[in-house]
């Protein structure tokens, strides 16, 4: 423990965001409880509570490097548990329907699944002596002072027939319950303003099959990505989760939803902008039935243009900004918040919401930056295109067509899709004359209609 500052810290939600935010309370807090409506310890598979968790998921390369270093040889441990480790770049990746050439990047790939991962972390935070779980409680509220000015507890009730409402005490509190979050609910209940909504209405839905792997279908790679684009807004991350597991998870936009019928789930694959995916599991061993998830919207809540905040609350993780999860930033992002807890804790005092708040959303904006931006690049989308995202999404047309043809220009896109570097490193001179000795024009591409279907049809 670096510093003493304060008996207990409650952390609600016990997802990747909430057992980060422990991890590093732990170093500051006597005590630090994290609680939860389902059970969450030993669990390596999809919960109620979090059903997103059955899907693809990715690791950018910047939350691997935090969670190795929050906790040292974690990816000798996933390596050992079967779980396919390699190098982002040299992933097979496709946008608008062309293979960017292969990199050899550096940048560790995790494709573990979701609920594994978080297994692997959770534990982790689990054996540290001040860490302790409350499971299958609900939250049901914030306790504050007479005046609201301080929140000083948490109201919960377990789980369980005839149970009755318990008040746990706290010197702070964290919320990291996802994009469900009641805190702007409980502000308005205090007397404070909700904090203000960006939303992209993207209509994406995942549907999901798992499939027994062979050899050949990946020829040495982790994964086959067809990204979607404006041209061809189907897309699919079919990818090892396993040893002998491969995972399958469809993504459809604004109302096209893949299908959960198994022969329209196969029918959806052929459809792809390229033939690897359907060729593959056309003839291959399902190991469970389609199942499918809908995200309507990318949400971002800015809590740091609020002027007045309770002392003693955070929030962190989706309960700030959800993203469109085909980009893969979510568990980043959180990790990269961490640190940043880290930081204000160290600096011997409990953290100031409003200031901790206004470095949350520096952390969010290059992310928020790529996935909105990317998303408002198909024209149904509706938004509010500024010269920047205008300039930007036609480069990126450019960027992503010079990177089939030079792999340098692969290993940059890779660095900032991995929010290693930021996106000005793509605009850089050197970068810049690779881009425009390949793509001077933004690359034409046929468009494909997107048609709306509901899933099972």
């Amino acid at each position: 423990m670096n510093g003493h500052l304060g008996d207990r810290a409650l952390v609600l939600g016990g997802s990747m965001a909430g057992v980060l935010a422990a991890r590093v309370l732990a170093e500051s807090y006597h005590e630090v409880l994290v609680i939860d409506r389902d059970k969450v310890l030993g669990v390596s598979s999809p919960r109620k509570g979090a059903p997103h968790t059955v899907h693809a998921h990715g690791l950018h390369a910047r939350g691997h490097q935090i969670l190795e270093e929050l906790f040292p040889n974690l990816t000798d441990e996933l390596r050992a548990a079967g779980v396919p480790i390699g190098d982002l770049g040299e992933m097979r990746w496709y946008f608008d329907a062309k293979r960017l050439l292969p990199a050899r990047t550096g940048l560790t790939s995790i494709t573990a699944p979701r609920p594994v991962l978080e297994h692997h972390v959770r534990s982790r935070v689990a054996t540290l002596p001040n860490v302790k779980f409350l499971e299958r409680h609900d939250i049901l509220g914030l306790v504050g002072t007479p005046d609201h000015a301080r929140i000083v507890g948490v109201r919960v009730q377990r789980r369980a027939p005839q149970a009755t409402e318990e008040v746990l005490d706290a010197d702070l509190v964290v919320d990291a319950t996802g994009r469900g979050s009641r805190t702007p609910a409980w502000l308005e209940e205090f007397g404070y303003q909700r904090p203000e909504e960006e939303r992209i209405k993207i209509g994406l839905a995942y549907t999901t099959r798992h499939y027994r792997t062979r050899p050949e279908w990946f020829d040495g790679v982790q994964s086959i990505n067809p990204v979607a684009s404006p041209e061809h807004p189907r897309g699919a991350f079919f990818g090892q989760v396993g040893p002998d597991t491969c995972i399958l998870s469809l993504t459809g936009i604004l109302g096209d939803y893949p299908p959960t019928e198994p022969d329209a789930f196969l029918e959806f694959a052929r459809s792809l902008p390229i033939p690897d995916v359907y060729e593959a599991i056309r003839d291959g061993e399902a190991l469970d039935d389609p199942v499918s998830f809908r995200f309507p919207a990318s949400v971002r809540r800015r809590y740091e243009r609020l002027t007045r905040l309770p002392e003693r609350l955070l929030v962190m993780g989706d309960a700030v900004c959800s993203f469109n999860p085909v980009y893969g930033q979510g568990m980043s992002v959180a990790a990269i918040e961490a640190l940043t807890l880290r930081d204000h804790l160290r600096e011997g005092r409990p953290p100031q919401p409003q200031r901790f708040l206004k470095d949350i959303a520096r952390v969010i904006d290059t992310p928020w930056e790529i996935s909105a931006g990317g998303d408002l690049d198909f024209p149904q989308v509706e938004g509010r295109r500024t010269i920047k995202v205008r300039v930007g999404n036609a480069y990126l047309a450019r960027l992503r067509y010079a990177a089939t043809k030079d792999d340098e220009v692969t290993n940059g896109f890779m660095r900032v899709a991995g929010l290693i570097d930021p996106p000005q490193a793509l605009m850089r001179p050197r970068m810049l004359g690779r881009v425009l000795r390949h793509a001077v024009r933004r690359p034409s591409t046929a468009p494909v209609a997107v048609s709306k279907r509901e899933p099972g049809q």
